[in-house]
C-alpha cells in the first residue's frame, strides 16, 4: 500500500510480503485489496451469526468508553471500542443492508477504501483484545470479535505487523517465539540451576529437557528464558518439592500460539502436533502450562479442536496455578509467606480472568504466598488490562509510546494500592509492565506469581 494512506496514523512496522510468504500467504496487490476485503467480510456475514449480531445493533451508548484503556490513555474517539468497529461497520451497512445500499452516508454506509483499510491496521492492532468493553455492554456486544475479524481480514490481505509474522516464522522454525534452539535452552536451564543452588544454600534443582517416561511436560512461556528468569526457578522448585517425574521439551517451549492471534491454522495445527508429537515421545500423563495468560486461553480453546490429530484431548491439560492451588487447599505445601513480606498488589491478566475463569486459584496461591496482599480497585473480571496484550508489544517508537498511553490505567490503579510489588501471573502481561513501570516512574518490582511460590517453598535441606 502507498505510505500516503498511512500518514498521521500510528501503526506498526508491517512485514514485508516475502515474510508472509513463508507463512503460505501470498499478499493480495492494492488494486484488488478492497474487492477481497469485502469478499471475506461477506464471508464473516455468513458463517458467524456473533458477528451480524455486534454490526446490527449497538446504540452507541458510550459506556464502552470509560470501560477500554486504550481510549482512556490515547483519547482517540477511533479507539472507542463502538468506534473501532464502526471502522467495519460503515462497510457492513453500504455493502449487507438494504438501508445502507440505497441512502449510503445518511444512515452511517460508506465505501470502503484503502485508506479505511490503512485505519483498519492502525486501530485494529491498538485493540489489545481484553473485552473488558463486552463485560460492560448492556447488550453483551462482543466488539473485540470485531478487531479479530478485522486482523484476520488484514493477514489474509497480507497486511499485518512485523512482529506478529516474523514470530510465526520464528514458530515453524524452532517451536517458540523467541527462536530459541535447543542448545541455548539447555544453557539457560543449567545457568538457572546454579543461581538456585547458590541463592538457597546448595539447593539443587535440575531442569530435565527432552527426558523420556515422564509425566508430566511442563509448557513455559519462551519469554521466560529471556525476560522472567525468576517464573521458570519457581516452576523448577515447585515440581522438585512435590517430587514430580516432570521435563520441559526443546521443541516445544512455548505456552502461546501466535496462529490465535493471526487466524493462522496453519501456525496453530502445528504448534499442537508438535506438542502431541512429544508426548507420545517422552511418554507424558499430564500436561502443565506455565504463566501466559494468551497461551493458556489458546490451549484450552484451540487444542481439542484438532480432533484429527492421534492424541488431542486424550492426554488432561492444566495450569500450574491450578496445580499449586490444589496443593495449598489440601495442606501439602510447606510456604513461609513471611518470605514475601513487602505489600505486594496483582495484576489480573485478561485471558485468565475474562476468558478462562482462572481467578479464585490466584488469589488462594496470592493469600498463602504473602503476608501483605493489597486488591487493586476494580480487580478479578473487572480489572484493567495492561495494555500489552494480544501481541500489541510493538518495539517501534511510535507503538512504543502508544503503549505507553495504553498503561495509564493500569498506572493509576497500581499506585493508588500503594504497593511495592506487582505481581503479573502472565508472560506478556510481565513484558508490558516492565516499561509502564519505568516510563510511569512507579515504585514498584514486577514478579510472577510462580516466582513468588519459589521463594516461599520451604525446603527440608536448606
Amino acid at each position: 500500500m502507498s505510505t500516503e494512506t498511512a500518514k498521521g496514523l500510528r501503526q506498526p512496522k508491517r512485514a514485508n510480503e516475502k515474510l508472509f510468504r513463508t507463512l503460505g500467504i501470498e499478499p493480495v496487490p492494492d488494486e484488488k485489496k478492497v474487492e477481497e476485503a469485502i469478499r471475506h467480510l461477506d464471508d464473516f456475514r455468513n458463517k458467524l451469526r456473533s458477528f451480524v449480531v455486534t454490526m446490527e445493533n449497538c446504540v452507541k451508548c458510550g459506556l464502552c468508553a470509560d470501560n477500554c484503556h486504550t481510549y482512556l490513555g490515547t483519547k482517540d474517539p477511533n479507539n472507542i471500542p463502538a468506534g473501532r468497529a464502526d471502522l467495519i461497520r460503515k462497510a457492513y451497512k453500504r455493502y449487507f443492508t438494504p438501508q445502507g445500499k440505497l441512502f449510503g452516508p445518511l444512515v452511517g454506509a460508506e465505501e470502503l477504501t484503502l485508506e479505511t483499510l490503512e485505519k483498519w491496521y492502525s486501530y485494529f492492532y491498538q485493540c489489545s483484545e481484553c473485552r473488558r468493553c463486552s463485560h460492560t455492554c448492556p447488550f453483551g456486544l462482543d466488539t473485540a470479535e470485531i478487531t479479530m475479524v478485522g486482523r484476520q481480514i488484514l493477514f489474509w490481505l497480507g497486511i499485518g505487523p512485523q512482529l506478529h509474522t516474523a514470530t510465526a516464522g520464528a514458530i515453524l522454525k524452532t517451536g517458540n517465539h523467541m527462536g530459541l534452539t535447543k542448545a541455548g535452552i539447555i544453557d539457560t536451564l543449567e545457568f538457572l540451576a546454579e543461581e538456585i543452588e547458590e541463592d538457597r544454600n546448595g539447593l539443587k534443582v535440575e531442569f530435565p529437557t527432552d527426558k523420556p517416561d515422564s509425566d508430566i511436560l511442563y509448557i513455559p512461556s519462551s519469554v521466560d528464558f529471556m525476560l522472567n528468569p525468576n517464573t521458570l526457578k519457581g516452576a523448577g522448585m515447585f515440581f522438585k518439592w512435590v517430587g514430580a517425574n516432570w521435563t520441559m521439551s526443546s521443541r516445544i517451549t512455548e505456552a502461546g500460539n501466535f496462529g490465535y492471534l493471526m487466524d493462522q491454522t496453519r501456525i496453530q495445527r502445528e504448534m499442537v502436533t508438535r506438542l502431541y508429537e512429544e508426548c507420545t515421545t517422552l511418554g507424558i500423563k499430564k500436561i502443565v502450562w506455565g504463566e501466559c495468560g494468551h497461551g493458556w486461553r489458546a490451549a484450552k480453546m484451540y487444542v481439542a479442536s484438532y480432533s484429527d490429530l492421534p492424541g488431542v484431548a486424550k492426554i488432561p491439560m492444566t495450569h500450574i496455578h491450578d496445580e499449586v492451588a490444589a496443593l495449598i487447599e489440601s495442606g501439602q505445601l510447606d510456604l513461609d509467606p513471611t518470605r514475601n513480606s513487602q505489600k505486594i498488589t496483582l495484576h489480573d491478566p485478561c485471558n485468565y480472568v475474562r476468558a478462562c475463569g482462572l481467578c479464585d486459584q490466584m488469589r488462594v496461591i496470592m493469600r498463602a504466598v504473602t503476608s501483605d496482599f493489597v486488591e487493586m480497585t476494580p480487580n478479578r473480571e473487572r480489572n484493567f488490562c495492561c495494555g500489552g496484550g494480544s501481541g500489541v508489544l510493538f518495539d517501534d517508537p511510535a507503538m512504543y509510546e502508544y503503549r505507553i498511553l495504553a498503561s495509564n490505567k493500569k498506572a493509576e490503579q497500581v499506585r493508588e494500592t500503594e504497593a511495592e510489588v506487582l505481581c503479573a501471573p502472565c508472560s506478556i502481561c510481565k513484558a508490558q509492565l516492565y516499561p509502564m513501570v519505568k516510563e510511569h516512574k512507579l515504585p514498584v518490582e514486577v514478579v510472577g506469581l510462580i516466582d513468588l511460590v519459589g521463594h516461599a517453598l520451604v525446603f527440608p535441606e536448606e
